[in-house]
């Protein structure tokens, strides 16, 4: 049982270090250029979960969207541009 709550606490704190690690300037994906989605379809992809993005680009193979939560609050997405999943907020 101990062993089961140190391993996820230990994945919790890995994948949150991972999402924090794509705002800081390292991608997002390692994958070609020509599997990646367009902007456009990164928006609808956020869209679709809710958020009204206001803007949107990829940088340094990382989609970054800029949008308002369900809350209208700001919030920065980090996406993955092969499949739009999202890998971190700020």
């Amino acid at each position: 049982m101990r062993y089961t709550i140190a391993l996820a606490t230990v994945a919790v704190i890995a994948s949150a270090f991972s999402a924090q690690a794509s705002s800081l300037g390292r991608p997002c994906t390692t994958a070609p250029q020509s599997q990646w989605l367009s902007v456009d379809a990164l928006k609808a992809k956020a869209e679709a979960q809710g958020y009204k993005v206001q803007k949107a680009k990829i940088a340094k193979a990382c989609g970054e969207i800029y949008a308002l939560d369900q809350n209208n609050a700001r919030t920065e997405l980090f996406v993955d541009p092969t499949s739009g999943e999202i890998v971190a907020k700020e």
